[in-house]
């Protein structure tokens, strides 16, 4: 069963309640293929390759004009109240958003406006321009009423389904780290 739209709604006061700075990496997936997931305890983070290994460099779903990985795409983190709410079957793990990093934090332009530098463990990424409206997979595994929620003109703003983020510091992310705005 996947959330309804008027589900998504109510929730919205609670996802906005976030804390806004200083909170705990509660989960670290690593994508090393285009469905692959995978759930160790660190990811290396640089500005090179984003997260070493990570689909990014090899299949990005972005590209520059010349046709290489988009930076600005390099790292994404979704809020832990918009995967509880819409993630219902969580002992799917194939079915994991596949955001490298969930925490519980208030993502929304308010709070982390474009430019904003954060550090995550020893690395520090930069909250790009890129807006992230969910994909096929998203409808696929938690339903379109989620999706077209995420995705409301009124709710852009809160980036629902999460920030994407460039790597300027290399360094490592460790389950438990903190996420702090510099």
């Amino acid at each position: 069963m996947t959330a309804t739209l008027d589900e998504c709604k109510a929730a919205l006061g609670n996802i906005l309640s976030a804390p806004k700075d200083n909170v705990t990496i509660d989960q670290i997936c690593f994508r090393p293929y285009v469905g692959g997931r995978e759930f160790p305890d660190q990811l290396e983070l640089t500005v090179a390759e984003g997260i070493v290994g990570d689909r990014w460099l090899s299949d990005p779903w972005l590209k520059l004009p010349e046709g290489s990985p988009d930076p600005r795409i390099q790292v994404s983190i979704l809020s832990k109240r918009v995967m509880d709410l819409c993630w219902r079957d969580q002992d799917n793990l194939a079915h994991h958003p596949g955001d490298p990093f969930v925490v519980d934090m208030n993502l929304g332009e308010e709070n982390l406006p474009v430019g904003t530098q954060l550090e995550i463990g020893t690395a520090v990424i930069v909250v790009t321009d890129k807006y992230n409206s969910g994909c096929v997979k998203w409808n696929e595994n938690y339903g379109g009423a989620s999706l077209r929620w995420i995705n409301l003109h009124e709710n852009r703003q809160h980036r629902l389904r999460g920030i994407l983020c460039a790597v300027v510091k290399d360094g490592v992310v460790k389950t438990g780290d903190r996420l702090r705005k510099r």
